[in-house]
């Protein structure tokens, strides 16, 4: 217990440490025209900061699942407007694209949140609490911001409005990229980062970097981020097991897919704690819905599993899918059955994948825009579809810790929960590390 309090003490000073001489690094080489930026951007946030609350409590209470986003959109879409801004609305159904043209030379630069809400049904008592009901999957469905989107919709659009008041001296052109369907599109159609790359988000202007953030259940204020891969790839899983349907009272007569998929279920969790090496890279397997059956005395024909694989290196990858799909068939023909897997990618090919030498050189605005509040070697399990502008330019994604001050991560709800909370006084930091990273790499400073 004792090692364990020094480790973590040693931890924190390092971490206090690095943060402080980053600090030094970014005032001592930090141009004057980028400082004078930076304090103008401390102010207009300070200015646009109860504009941004009030949307974000707006989104919030009014929440719309992927490709629906129309409400929403529309308010970006008139907002962006207001300021100047060149738009363009449906993108990729409900996508906004706001191009913001500074007023001297320079290079254009990407920043991007997503707007979708989740098909869950609130249990925060808030006065701005969602209410809003929908159909998800052919299911009536609560629907509820619990990835906090509306918070990264409305930091964005206070960031644009920073923005556009420093339009004089902006060096260079910044698109605002608001992708809807980020969690994923309903079933049956397309939608998220794929179809807005597709439909031009990464064009006319062509940006050569990236930057974005996610709300996170950790300490507020805190940005978090790490070189190299920090998110996982996310597969879709899908097994569908194939039996032999017969009463339930004469199990003899027919094959049960119902107790053929338990048996998989329990074998696909040996591949991660018993076949693969996770000391290379992490990797997750879950099956997260199981359906068969219509009635207590029937064995039905068929069962369908669907679930989710995590993993951050494409060979690994590679090598549990083929792990899984044998463990599958094998057992399902072990039993008289047959069982189809398949797998499709949630967000690309690759991993959120954080460029080094971007990092390196941004790192400076981050330590600036949180206080000095960081955490350098983040991972996380959960995936994102921003990697797949990753796979065209150069980017970097950090976490916003939104925390209540004083919880602890671990008795945070998660995102995705019912219970997900957003302090907004963490959003003044968010605000300010995207206005902050698109001026700054503009300028050519923070390096």
């Amino acid at each position: 217990m004792i090692r364990d309090s020094i480790g973590s003490f040693r931890r924190a000073s390092l971490a206090a440490i690095l943060a402080a001489a980053l600090s030094l690094r970014a005032a001592a080489q930090q141009p004057a025209f980028q400082k004078a930026g930076d304090d103008e951007i401390d102010r207009r946030v300070a200015a646009v900061m109860p504009q941004v609350l009030t949307w974000r409590r707006d989104f919030h209470e009014h929440p719309e699942l992927g490709n629906r986003e129309v409400r929403t959109a529309k308010i970006v879409a008139d907002y962006l407007r207001s300021l100047g801004l060149e738009v363009r609305e449906g993108v990729a159904t409900t996508g906004v694209v706001g191009v913001l043209r500074g007023g001297r030379p320079g290079g254009v630069v990407a920043l991007r949140a997503d707007m979708d809400a989740l098909p869950v049904t609130e249990q925060v008592e808030l006065p701005f609490k969602s209410k809003v009901r929908s159909t998800f999957a052919g299911q009536d469905v609560g629907v509820m911001h619990a990835c906090g989107h509306d918070a990264h919709t409305a930091m964005l659009m206070g960031a644009a409005a920073v923005l556009a008041g420093m339009k004089a001296q902006l060096p260079g052109t910044v698109k605002f990229i608001f992708q809807p369907a980020e969690e994923g599109p309903p079933p049956g159609e397309k939608g998220g980062a794929e179809v807005m790359i597709a439909q031009g988000a990464l064009e006319n202007p062509a940006p050569s970097a990236i930057f974005g953030l996610h709300v996170w259940p950790e300490e507020p204020g805190k940005l978090s981020f790490k070189p190299g891969a920090s998110m996982s790839m996310a597969d879709v899983l899908t097994i569908v097991v194939k039996g032999k349907q017969t009463h339930g009272a004469q199990p003899w007569k027919g094959v049960d897919p119902v107790v053929i998929s338990a048996q998989i279920i329990t074998a696909l969790q040996t591949i991660t704690a018993r076949q693969t090496d996770i000391t290379a890279a992490p990797a997750i397997v879950t099956v997260a819905t199981i359906n068969g059956g219509l009635r207590f005395n029937i064995i039905p024909d068929s069962v369908v599993m669907t679930g989710t694989v995590r993993t951050f290196d494409k060979a690994m990858r590679a090598d549990v899918q083929a792990r899984i799909t044998r463990t599958a068939t094998l057992i399902a023909q072990a039993s008289g059955a047959t069982a189809r897997v398949d797998f499709g990618s949630a967000t690309g090919g690759s991993p959120v994948f954080n460029d080094p030498a971007l990092l390196t050189r941004m790192t400076p605005t981050i330590v600036r825009a949180s206080g000095g509040k960081i955490n350098s070697n983040a991972v996380w399990m959960p995936s994102e579809d921003y990697s797949m502008y990753q796979e065209k330019i150069p980017g970097l994604f950090l976490f916003l810790g939104v925390n209540k001050s004083g919880v602890k991560v671990d008795d945070a709800a998660a995102n995705h929960s019912p219970l997900f909370f957003v302090n907004e006084d963490a959003l003044p930091v968010g605000v300010k590390a995207l206005a902050g990273l698109a001026f700054d790499y503009l300028s050519g400073g923070a390096k």
